[in-house]
């Protein structure tokens, strides 16, 4: 058994790593960039190595000095988790060159599956059933839409060397196919060093399915059963569960069957996965499911797959690569309920899904789903529940930590096991709805309202669903109105009322809470109505109480306090929310402004962020110059308020 590990990796996944092996006994060793120095990974590991700086490509993406970590902490191994160097067929040659055990597939099935359009003929040959379409050499463009045209259409340009999204256009009629073809390839170029393109016939109602695999170095493969991935956002998965909705035995062993195929014509060993897209227009049916690509390597989705097995897949990957037999025969794995996970990210979905970095000052994910709630049936007070399911998260962040701007904005991926689907999606989607997080903002609340939606908890998905049904599932939330009255209650409990406050307020008796610049007023007389929603009330510290509805934060600061609100916008200083450039500058100091009214523009993570007055008044300092570069929590601009505005 391998006795020390190199984690090649960051975040989530390197700790969710450490946690198998150093339950294995294994020691670890964690790799660590400029901006992961203080990083819960490297905190976790039983040593760690800096290897460069904050961007990737001068750190996680540099095998050299991942090599030479290992020699330098006398690592055995090195797992290279997922993303980054993990289906690099170098890099892993590089590895086993060096004397060291690659904990991944062989780097003969990482170019086997490389590519996607001679990965396809392999599978042909295999006997895996294959989406209708070109993958000839011929990249004539005239060639290329006659191919189209004998398809039919619609159909789907994809970059040989493609993934992550890019290099895919699809196509609906004759007339677009040339012009489409050279946006495809000016992608392809540019993201992969490669133009080239294979055409398949586009699927109208598709479902993306695909099924775990594994294999060892004695010649054994088995498979995990399947999952559903379909729920995705720009290619990019969002929702993810097993087994998946409308799967019927005959199906499933038809699609399980040929992903064991798949593993076997390229001799592989370790953990995989064999992607399919199905056309669910009629259902899962066997002959309407074909073969997209394998990805070698360990997926982010694989705990739902862990959860409804009972198997430890990085466990399974380190006794594989220790060169033991697969601890389990097929006959011996089964299906145990239901298992569904969320990726929760650093983003404002309201704002077009646009990034959010900074310190997490509040970060409470529910570690079980058993909560005190202030419900309408106990008329506001507050209430032990317990939902549904059994609970799980993986995260690489703890309160204090920093999202980066370097790296995937991924905060945690939240997971619920429960016997049922149903209880499945309920159980996740009250995690989601208690995820209380500040400053940051979160896809939470479009978690919460996708597994709400009737149309998912029915089974009826597919990969146009978001875009269906975006009304549905984006939207800003407010705080409720019994909701701050409550928290009123908390807070004056919590130190002297005003000079005058008795208990039996008269209605018109306010409090005004602070949240980044935003102004709530809670009016006392407020009373919890039946049927209200629920909410999540947390009275953290003096003069201040979290407030959480449906996956959305706010830290209620009592206007009264002294120094409410100092440093945010609520006192008119405003901060550089990240690291950026100055862009534009729309006001000079001395100038009189109105609430809402464009202040500057910061370029921050290649995006654009307009940064706003937060009431009327005047533009008193101004600290920056268009062009000039700022640090996270510079002051940008102070307002005063009054003035003419």
């Amino acid at each position: 058994m391998i006795q020390s590990l190199l984690i090649a990796n960051r975040g989530e996944i390197a700790c969710r790593i450490i946690r198998t092996a150093r339950a294995m006994g294994i020691r670890t060793v964690a790799v660590y960039s400029d901006a992961d120095a203080q990083a819960l990974h490297v905190r976790q590991a039983d040593a760690a190595v800096h290897i460069g700086p904050s961007p990737a490509r001068g750190s996680y993406l540099v095998g050299e000095k991942i090599i030479a970590a290992a020699k330098k902490t006398g690592a055995e191994a090195i797992h290279p988790g997922y993303g980054f160097l993990s289906e690099n067929a170098d890099f892993a040659q590089a590895v086993t060159d060096a004397g060291l055990i690659w904990v991944g597939a062989t780097p003969s099935s990482i170019r086997a599956m490389g590519l996607k359009d001679a990965a396809k003929k392999l599978m042909q040959d295999a006997g895996v059933p294959t989406t209708p379409g070109y993958l000839g050499e011929n990249q004539d463009p005239d060639h290329l839409k006659a191919e189209a045209d004998k398809i039919g259409y619609p159909v789907l340009i994809k970059a040989v060397a493609g993934g992550g999204g890019k290099g895919m256009r699809r196509v609906d009629d004759a007339a677009q196919f040339q012009e489409m073809l050279a946006s495809c390839k000016r992608e392809a170029a540019s993201s992969f060093g490669d133009d080239r393109v294979l055409i398949e016939k586009y699927i109208l109602s598709p479902r993306h399915i695909e099924v775990q695999v594994f294999g060892d170095t004695h010649g054994n493969i088995v498979h995990l059963f399947e999952r559903d991935c379909s729920l995705q956002r720009r290619h990019q998965k969002v929702i993810e569960e097993a087994p998946a909705p409308g799967m019927d035995p005959d199906t499933r062993e038809a699609i399980c069957a040929a992903a064991v195929r798949a593993a076997k014509a390229v001799d592989y060993v370790g953990a995989g996965t064999i992607e399919f897209i199905a056309d669910a227009s009629e259902g899962l049916r066997a002959d309407r499911i074909w073969f997209m690509e394998m990805n070698t390597r360990l997926q982010v989705e694989h705990p739902v797959t862990e959860e409804i097995t009972g198997v430890d897949l990085v466990e399974w990957q380190l006794r594989v690569a220790s060169g033991e037999k697969l601890p389990k025969r097929q006959d011996e794995l089964s299906i145990n309920g239901w298992a569904i996970e969320a990726r929760l990210y650093a983003e404002d979905p309201v704002k077009g899904f646009l990034p959010s970095i900074g310190r997490l000052d509040r970060f409470a994910l529910p570690r079980t789903l058993r909560t005190m709630r202030f419900r309408a049936e106990t008329g506001g007070a507050p209430e032990e529940w317990t939902p549904p399911g059994r609970p799980r998260i993986e995260t690489g962040v703890v309160e204090g930590d920093s999202i980066s701007p370097f790296y995937d904005p991924m905060i945690a991926k939240l997971i619920c096991h429960a016997d049922t689907r149903r209880d499945a999606a309920s159980g996740l989607a009250h995690l989601a709805a208690d995820a209380q997080i500040w400053p940051i903002h979160t896809n939470a609340t479009f978690l919460h309202a996708l597994l709400v939606q009737p149309d998912f908890t029915a089974g009826n998905v597919d990969t146009g669903f978001i875009e269906r049904h975006q009304e549905d599932v984006i939207f800003p939330v407010e705080p409720l109105p019994k909701a701050l009255a409550i928290a009123a209650r908390a807070q004056l409990g919590s130190y002297p009322a005003p000079t005058g406050f008795r208990l039996n307020a008269q209605p018109q008796q306010q409090v005004r809470f602070i949240d980044r610049g935003d102004v709530f007023v809670a009016d006392l007389s407020t009373r919890v109505a039946e049927n209200d929603s629920n909410f999540l009330l947390l009275h953290h510290q003096h003069g201040e109480t979290y407030l959480t509805l449906q996956g959305a934060t706010w830290r209620l600061t009592d206007a009264r306090v002294e120094g409410a609100g100092a440093g945010a916008a609520s006192d008119g200083a405003i901060l550089a929310p990240m690291p950026g450039k100055v862009i534009a500058l729309d006001v000079a100091q001395g100038d009189s402004v109105g609430a809402g009214q464009k202040l500057l523009t910061l370029e921050a993570m290649k995006m654009e962020h307009s940064l706003t007055a937060p009431f009327d008044g005047t533009v008193a300092e101004l600290t920056v110059e268009a062009g000039g570069q700022v640090t996270e929590g510079t002051l940008l601009v102070r307002v005063e308020r009054g003035g003419d505005a």
